[in-house]
C-alpha cells in the first residue's frame, strides 16, 4: 500500500504534453514597445493561455493548434480583438491610444481589517489601528479566533497552533516565542493569517497555523519603509526598524531589520492547599517578575533571474535575543486551621539568557510554461543555539524573623544546540484546463543536544550535583510525500490533498538512562468543498486530519526550579497527538457566515501538575491526557451602521469535553463556553486621514485538561493620522480595563492549587512609520523547506 501511494503521489503531476509556442511584439502606432499589455488567447469561449508583455515582448504556449481569438488590453489604449490561426511563429500587435485621454485619477482602496477565504481568516494588521504601534505579539492576540492560554501558549478556534513568519515556522519554546514576537514591531507586519484547517502543502504538524506575513517593500529601484514605536506600561519599551527592496534588471535584493528593547513587569499570586491528613498546610505566594530583553530580527535575500522563466534565490533570516530577569517570591506557610503563618519563604531568582537562530535558504524556480506548470526546489539549514544561566536563592524564616532552615542556593546553567537540515521539491501543473495539481517531496533531519547542570551554590565554590544534572539528545528524521488538487466544475469548487509522512525519532537521557525510540507512518488528508447555491450564497464543507508532535522543550527532562518546592520538567516519553476537524458552513453575500464545527484531539499532550501532599511539593510536567473535543457554532458578520462607521463581529458558542485517566483516577469534564469579538472603525476626517478604532473581545470560563480557567476580556482603543503624505502616526491604548489576565486552578483528586497571572498588557503605545520609493513590484516571498521543524525548538 505504501509503495502504491508513493508511486501515485510522485507520478500524478508529471504528465507533460507537447506545447505550441508563440512569440510576439506589441507596440503603439509609432513603433514604441508597450509594457504591461495583457495578451490572451481563447478557443470556443474557453481561455487557453495568456501573457503579460515585458518591454513589448511576450511569449505564450498552448497545447493545441487551430483558430483562436486574440485579445490585447492596456489602460489608455483601445483593446485589440482579432482571430488568428496557429501554429504561427511570430505576432505583431499594434495598439491605438484612446481618443478620450484619461485625466488624473487617484484610486485609493484599503483592504478590510478582516477577510475570510476558503481555508483561512486574514487579519490585516496594517489596517488595524489598535493592532499597530505595539508588537507582533500584541497584534496576534487581537486576531479573530486567537486565544492566549496560560503558560503563554496560543490557540486558534480552540486548537493548538504552530506559529509561522512568512510561511516559515518558528522553532521556539513558549517563552522564547513570546520574546521573539514582542521584539517584532507590529508596524513591520502586513497581516496575520489564521489557518484552522491547513491544506496539504503545509506540513501535517500542528492543529492550526498562525502565519505572520511581514511587510514587503515594493519598487523598481530602491524602496524603503521606516518604523518606530514607544510603549509605556509599568516601564517603557521601544522599537525601530526598516524594510527595503532594490530591483534592477535581473537582480532583486530585499531585506529588513528590526530592533526592540522591552522592559516588562509580571505579577503572580499562587496558592496550594496540601490536604495531608493530620498535617494540612496552606501555601500562598506573591511573585513579582521583572524581565528585560533586547531583540534583533533581520532578513536579507536576493533573487537573480537566470532567464525569463528561471529564478535562483538566497535568503538569510535571523533572530538574536539577550535577556535578563529578576523575580522575588514571598511565600507564607500556615498549618492546620491557623491563619497565622508558621513560616515565611523569600526566594530570589536571577537569570541571563542568549538565543541565536539563523536560517539559510537556497531556492530555484522554473516556470515551465504559461499554463501554470512550474517546479520549485528549496534547501535549508537552520542552526539554533541557546544558553540560560539561573541563580536561585531561598531563605526561610519563622514568624519572629529568625531563620527556619539553612539557606538554599543553586546555580543551573543550561545550553541547547539544534541543527535542522531539510530539502523539498514541488511541481505544479494544470489538468484538463480546469484543475491545478501540486505534488512534492520533502525530507528533514533534526538533531538536538541539551546540557543541564545543577550546582549547589551554598559554598565559596559551586559544587556539581551529577545525579540532578543531565545530558539529553534527540534526533528526528521525517520523509514526506504530498499532492493536492483544486478546481471548479459548474457550481462546485474543490480543493483536496493527501500527505504521507514517515517519522523516525530517538531520545536519550544520560542521567535517567532512558532511551525512547519511535517509528511511524501516517496519512493526512484534507478536503474543502464549496457549493454555490446562487449569486449570493454558498455552502462549505472542510475536513482535516493532522498530527501534533511535542516541541523539543516538552521532551527535555530537565528541571527548572521556581522555588525549592516547585519546579517545571519535561517528559521524554511523550507521544504525538492526532487532531481531526470537520466544519460545515453557510456564507451569504460573501460576508455573513455561520459555521458548525467539531474537532477532537486524541492523546493530547499538555502541561499537568503533580501535587505531593506528603513532602509539600508541587511541580508541573508534560503528559498525554487522552481525549479533548469542541463542538460548536461560529458566526461572523460585518455591518455599516453609517458611512463613517464599520463593524466586524464574531461569536463562538461551543461545548468542551475533556476526558482522560490521570494519576490514580480519571476525569470527564464538560463545559459550555462563549467567545466573541467586536471590531469597530470610525472615519473621523477622511480628507485629513484621521481614523479611530475600538476593539473588544470576551471569553467565558473554560477548561483545559485538569485546569479551570476563569473569564478573560480586553478592550483597546486607537487613533491614526496620515502625515507627510506617506507617513502615519498611531496612538493606541491596550487592555484598558486590565481584563487580559489568567486565573487558573486545579481541583482534581487530592490537588488543590491555582494561580492568577497578570502581565503588562495594559499600556499606551505611540508609533510612526514612513515610506518612500516607487510602488511597483513585490519582493519575492520564499516558502522554505524547513517549515514545520522550527516551531518545536527550545
Amino acid at each position: 500500500m505504501k509503495k502504491l501511494l508513493i508511486m501515485f503521489i510522485l507520478n500524478l503531476p508529471f504528465l507533460l504534453i507537447a506545447q505550441t509556442r508563440i512569440k510576439g511584439m506589441v507596440t503603439d502606432r509609432s513603433g514604441n514597445p508597450l509594457d504591461a499589455v495583457t495578451i490572451a488567447l481563447s478557443q470556443q469561449n474557453y481561455a487557453a493561455t495568456y501573457a503579460l508583455a515585458d518591454s513589448g515582448r511576450f511569449t505564450m504556449n498552448t497545447k493545441s493548434s487551430g483558430s483562436f481569438t486574440l485579445t490585447a488590453t492596456l489602460i489608455g489604449y483601445k483593446p485589440v480583438i482579432k482571430s488568428i490561426t496557429l501554429p504561427k511563429d511570430t505576432l505583431l500587435i499594434i495598439m491605438e491610444e484612446n481618443a478620450k485621454q484619461l485625466g488624473m485619477v487617484t484610486i485609493s482602496a484599503a483592504r478590510p481589517v478582516i477577510e475570510r477565504k476558503i481555508d483561512r481568516v486574514v487579519f490585516n494588521v496594517e489596517n488595524s489601528i489598535v493592532a499597530s504601534g505595539g508588537s507582533a505579539w500584541d497584534a496576534m492576540t487581537k486576531a479573530p479566533g486567537v486565544q492566549l492560554n496560560s503558560g503563554n501558549t496560543l490557540a486558534a478556534d480552540k486548537k493548538n497552533v504552530t506559529v509561522y513568519v512568512d510561511d516559515r515556522p518558528l522553532h521556539l519554546s513558549a517563552d522564547e516565542l513570546t520574546t521573539y514576537l514582542q521584539g517584532l514591531p507590529s508596524d513591520a507586519v502586513s497581516k496575520i493569517e489564521v489557518i484552522t484547517n491547513p491544506p496539504a502543502k503545509y506540513d501535517a504538524e500542528g492543529g492550526a497555523i498562525i502565519n505572520i506575513v511581514t511587510k514587503k517593500s515594493k519598487s523598481d529601484g530602491l524602496n524603503v519603509t521606516l518604523n518606530s514605536g514607544y510603549t509605556q506600561a509599568t516601564y517603557g519599551s521601544y522599537n525601530a526598524g526598516a524594510i527595503f527592496n532594490y530591483r534592477k534588471d535581473k537582480l532583486n535584493v530585499f531585506g529588513s531589520y528590526n530592533y526592540s528593547n522591552r522592559d516588562k513587569d509580571y505579577k503572580e499570586t499562587d496558592f496550594v492547599n496540601y490536604n495531608t491528613p493530620g498535617n494540612p498546610s496552606f501555601w500562598n505566594s506573591d511573585v513579582v517578575n521583572h524581565r528585560k530583553s533586547a531583540v534583533n530580527n533581520y532578513k536579507l535575500g536576493a533573487d537573480y533571474r537566470l532567464s525569463k522563466n528561471q529564478v535562483i534565490g538566497f535568503l538569510v533570516t535571523g533572530y538574536n535575543a539577550a535577556g535578563n530577569g529578576h523575580s522575588e517570591t514571598n511565600t507564607s506557610v500556615a498549618g492546620g486551621s491557623n491563619a497565622t503563618p508558621d513560616s515565611l519563604l523569600h526566594t530570589i531568582t536571577n537569570s541571563k539568557s542568549n538565543t541565536t537562530q539563523i536560517g539559510f535558504n537556497a531556492n530555484y524556480t522554473l516556470k515551465i510554461d504559461t499554463t501554470g506548470k512550474s517546479l520549485t526546489v528549496d534547501f535549508d539549514y537552520l542552526p539554533f543555539r541557546s544558553t540560560n544561566r539561573q541563580f536561585l536563592d531561598n531563605y526561610s524564616f519563622l514568624p519572629d524573623g529568625s531563620p527556619a532552615s539553612a539557606p538554599y542556593h543553586i546555580y543551573t546553567p543550561t545550553t541547547q544546540g539544534i541543527n535542522i537540515y531539510s530539502g523539498k521539491a514541488d511541481y505544479t501543473s494544470k489538468l484538463f484546463k480546469r484543475w491545478t495539481l501540486t505534488s512534492g517531496i520533502k525530507y528533514s533531519s533534526i538533531k538536538t543536544d541539551n546540557t543541564f547542570n545543577y550546582f549547589n551554590n551554598a559554598g565559596a565554590v559551586p559544587v556539581l550535583a551529577s545525579n540532578q544534572s543531565d545530558h539529553f539528545t534527540y534526533t528526528e528524521n521525517t520523509a514526506a510525500l504530498y499532492t493536492s488538487i483544486n478546481g471548479t466544475v459548474g457550481n462546485w469548487t474543490f480543493q483536496g490533498g493527501l500527505r504521507g509522512e514517515y517519522t523516525n525519532s530517538r531520545g536519550f537521557s544520560a542521567t535517567l538512562d532512558s532511551l525512547n525510540k519511535r517509528s511511524y507512518f501516517k496519512l493526512f488528508p484534507t478536503a474543502y468543498v464549496i457549493y454555490k447555491l446562487n449569486d449570493n450564497s454558498d455552502l462549505q464543507l472542510t475536513y482535516s486530519y493532522r498530527i501534533q508532535r511535542p516541541e523539543y522543550f516538552r521532551l527535555n527532562p530537565f528541571k527548572t526550579y521556581v522555588t525549592p518546592y516547585s519546579f517545571v520538567e519535561g517528559n521524554p516519553a511523550l507521544q504525538p497527538s492526532f487532531v481531526q476537524n470537520i466544519e460545515l458552513g453557510y456564507t451569504w453575500k460573501k460576508q455573513y457566515n455561520i459555521t458548525g464545527y467539531y474537532n477532537v484531539t486524541h492523546d493530547m499532550f499538555t502541561y499537568a501538575t503533580v501535587q505531593d501532599n506528603v513532602d509539600h511539593l508541587l511541580y508541573t510536567t508534560q503528559q498525554n491526557l487522552g481525549f479533548s473535543s469542541n463542538a460548536g457554532v461560529r458566526l461572523s458578520a460585518p455591518f455599516n451602521p453609517a458611512g463613517w462607521w464599520e463593524v466586524n463581529a464574531t461569536a463562538d458558542f461551543s461545548r468542551q469535553t475533556e476526558r482522560s485517566a490521570y494519576l490514580q483516577g480519571s476525569y470527564d469534564y464538560h463545559k459550555l463556553t462563549f467567545s466573541g469579538t467586536v471590531d469597530q472603525a470610525f472615519t473621523i476626517n477622511k480628507g485629513a486621514g484621521l481614523k479611530a478604532e475600538l476593539n473588544a473581545w470576551y471569553n467565558t470560563p473554560h477548561i483545559a485538561g485538569i485546569f479551570d480557567i476563569a473569564r478573560t476580556y480586553d478592550v483597546s482603543f486607537g487613533i491614526r493620522k496620515t502625515v507627510f503624505h506617506d507617513g502615519t502616526v498611531k496612538l493606541a491604548a491596550s487592555d484598558i480595563f486590565y481584563g487580559n489576565s489568567f486565573n487558573v486552578s486545579s481541583h482534581y483528586l487530592n490537588q488543590d492549587n491555582g494561580s492568577l497571572m497578570k502581565g503588562d498588557t495594559r499600556n499606551i503605545s505611540l508609533s510612526f512609520s514612513y515610506k518612500f520609493g516607487k510602488n511597483v513590484k513585490d519582493a519575492k516571498k520564499r516558502e522554505t523547506s524547513n517549515e514545520d521543524e522550527k516551531k518545536r525548538a527550545h
